[in-house]
């Protein structure tokens, strides 16, 4: 299964250098100039997780294999790009192939780099870009809502459907508002909204990129961007992107002592990659053994079926039962016989909903 958030924004607020920092490569040109990033880069990152070591420390694991996120550099949206303007046409083509949008915003002063309206205003920045990702969506419903409501009046089943819940989606965003606020009805609603791919249809996290001094409590220009994703039922982290390109040069051992010299429990990175993967609507199991600890991804509310297919489609073909152990249990216990002598192994069915963090070893037949 594999995930993608697109790091979006305007030129020069700091996106390719924190893709640098997220993929630890210089594969994004990080350029203070507009359209610098033509082509979008795209680097998986490992989701940290620090149960990966606790299991892999209780099974003595020779290798620790994390899940993965991808993370796409896309370059920089300018006013007027739903008309073509700048790279306007090639920047939505790229962003409607994502899962979800990561949002940076500019939440820095620096007279070295030029902002592309001359000034310092990440709420004015993020409705540049909203407005004209629905622009964009609007120009696609406008089209083809109509058509299907003219199918759907002389009877024709999926055209209902089409033009009830893109309909929707066309209302809102003609009142200035994104289609993910769309609450399809039912199951073939939902098909017929993912299908359409609508760009504001995407979860979104905003980055508010800081100078380093504000990396641990943030800036007013930060703030009010709390403020915005609070009203939208939104995320947001702060992270001075600065700051995690030089971490990611430095020999691990001496990245703790220097985030802990500048007053941050983590790198800004971390608190991205995982908030990326809530965003999603994310949860992780555990496959625990000698040869290796492995992190899996699976959407919340997935059965064991689904969990066992990410490991191989046999499996899911071919699925018996999974034999489940909760990570709280697998530790305190000491690990699989442990677990099992206390009565903690479970033999889960078809309909088991996985839980983040269970520990699992599948029975198949194929």
């Amino acid at each position: 299964m594999g995930f993608r958030c697109g790091i979006v924004g305007l030129p020069n607020v700091g996106k390719s250098t924190l893709f640098n920092a997220l993929t630890e490569t210089q594969a994004a040109q990080a350029a203070n100039y507009p359209f610098c990033t033509i082509e979008p880069n795209v680097g998986n990152v490992g989701v940290p997780d620090p149960r990966l070591d606790t299991l892999a420390s209780i099974a003595g694991s020779q290798k620790i294999i994390p899940t993965q996120l991808g993370f796409v550099d896309i370059a920089g949206l300018v006013r007027g790009a739903s008309k073509g303007e700048g790279l306007g046409n090639q920047f939505l083509g790229n962003i409607r192939e994502v899962d979800a949008i990561v949002h940076v915003l500019r939440c820095f002063e620096d007279i070295d780099i030029q902002h592309v309206d001359n000034k310092i205003d990440p709420i004015s920045d993020a409705e540049t870009v909203e407005t004209e990702l629905m622009l964009s969506d609007l120009e696609s419903l406008e089209k083809r809502v109509p058509a299907a409501q003219k199918k759907a009046a002389q009877g024709d089943k999926e055209s209902k459907i089409i033009a009830s819940v893109l309909g929707q989606a066309l209302d809102l965003l003609r009142e200035g508002k994104p289609a993910r606020l769309v609450v399809p009805k039912d199951e073939e609603e939902t098909r017929v909204f993912k299908a359409a791919q609508l760009i504001t249809s995407k979860p979104v996290l905003y980055v508010c990129n800081v100078d380093e001094a504000s990396a641990k409590a943030g800036n007013a220009f930060s703030a009010r961007v709390f403020e915005k994703a609070k009203a939208e039922g939104a995320n947001a982290v702060v992270v001075s992107a600065a700051i995690e390109a030089d971490i990611v040069t430095m020999p691990v051992e001496d990245r703790g002592e220097f985030l802990v010299e500048l007053g941050l429990e983590e790198a800004g990175l971390a608190r991205i990659i995982r908030s990326g993967y809530e965003l999603l609507h994310l949860i992780t199991f555990f496959t625990v053994g000698p040869k290796e600890t492995r992190a899996w991804t699976v959407h919340k509310g997935e059965k064991a079926p689904d969990a066992a297919g990410e490991i191989h489609s046999d499996m899911q073909r071919g699925f018996i039962r999974a034999e489940t152990i909760a990570f709280d249990d697998f530790v305190s216990l000491g690990g699989e016989l442990g677990a099992k002598e206390a009565g903690k192994l479970r033999q889960e069915g078809k309909e088991y909903v996985v839980q983040d963090g269970d520990v699992m070893h599948f029975k198949f037949n194929v």
